[in-house]
């Protein structure tokens, strides 16, 4: 594999540590007590409040050289209900929804999706993948009217669920709709599905592999983020890639120890191979800070070593 120019492109996961970025939710509870005649003015008010967070969190990463957003999966609370008035309102909402697809693509910034876990394609209940067919559905909806093209570029990144179905999964992944389909890709975890039993799935569904350094680590019980598997299947996911250039990887590591599955604050260990990805979402809970930590230790020293722990440079309050 080739270095990436510049070094890979960092990611954003949702919010930021600071109070820069927060979305605003609604309680199913609540909205149920709300008189029908008043459950859209709320719904619209929710949503262009978080809409106008959406357009802060792309301002954010550009000030801040991060060229890949993750959004919320809960960006727009409620809008699946079967009760269709959520859906109604975003659709009224389409030209800001277009507007602020506009601007990522204006400032350079990636657009990516990745559902809640109770979407699970794997299920032996069919009516558990009916749901979460419907859910992916409604996420790709949302991708549309962002006018983000259906394929990876956009990608919705899911776990393989319920595990040793992996052919099952790949079925249904083959049934899917377009606008899913063209941009579903599928991750491992430490758990059901390591990185072996989510690429095969991969391979028969004909999508791409997202690799998660520290699932692999902590499933298979490594001893080190550069064990030559990481490097390995680093190389395999990105042939899943119909664009090379195209392939993200993640990356977290351990809050107390290495095969810890809880995230650190911080990304103090990076494996080698990482340097020569193009695209890293970064799955630190101290968000930014971790990110600005990695530009500051890890990018810029250009020795593919990883960063130190030390407290990272804050971002300016401004940001």
């Amino acid at each position: 594999m080739k270095a990436t120019p510049g070094g890979p492109n960092l990611g954003l996961v949702c919010i930021t540590h600071s109070k820069a970025v927060r979305y605003h939710t609604y309680q199913l509870s609540r909205y149920r007590l709300l008189p029908d005649e008043l459950k859209g003015y709320v719904l619209e008010e929710l949503y262009q409040v978080n809409l106008r967070t959406l357009l802060r969190a792309l301002e954010f990463c550009a000030k801040w050289g991060i060229r890949l957003y993750r959004l919320p999966p809960d960006l727009f609370p409620l809008s699946d209900l079967c009760d269709g008035v959520g859906e109604m309102v975003l659709e009224g909402l389409k030209p800001e929804l277009a507007k602020v697809g506009q601007t990522a693509e204006r400032l350079g910034i990636r657009l990516v999706a990745h559902p809640e876990p109770f979407v699970v394609l794997s299920s032996e209940s069919p009516l558990v993948v009916e749901r979460s067919i419907a859910e992916l559905e409604h996420e790709a909806q949302i991708l549309d009217w962002l006018g983000l093209p259906r394929s990876p570029w956009a990608a919705i990144t899911i776990h393989g669920g319920k595990g040793g179905r992996g052919r099952a999964l790949a079925e249904v992944v083959r049934q899917l709709p377009t606008p899913v389909y063209n941009r579903l890709c599928l991750e491992n975890d430490e758990r059901f599905y390591g990185a072996a039993d989510v690429l095969e799935a991969c391979q028969q569904a004909g999508v791409p592999m997202v690799f998660d350094a520290h699932h692999h680590v902590v499933k298979e019980r490594l001893d080190s983020f550069d064990h030559p598997s990481v490097a390995e299947f680093v190389r395999l996911a990105r042939d899943t890639w119909p664009r090379a250039e195209w392939q993200i990887v993640r990356i977290s590591n351990g809050r107390d120890a290495l095969h810890d599955g809880a995230h650190h604050d911080l990304v103090t260990v990076v494996p080698g191979c990482y340097r020569q990805v193009p695209w890293i979402e970064v799955e630190a809970k101290a968000k930014e800070m971790a990110i600005a930590h990695l530009q500051a230790h890890w990018l810029k020293d250009g020795a593919g070593s990883s960063p130190a722990e030390s407290t990272p440079a804050p971002m300016p309050a401004s940001a």
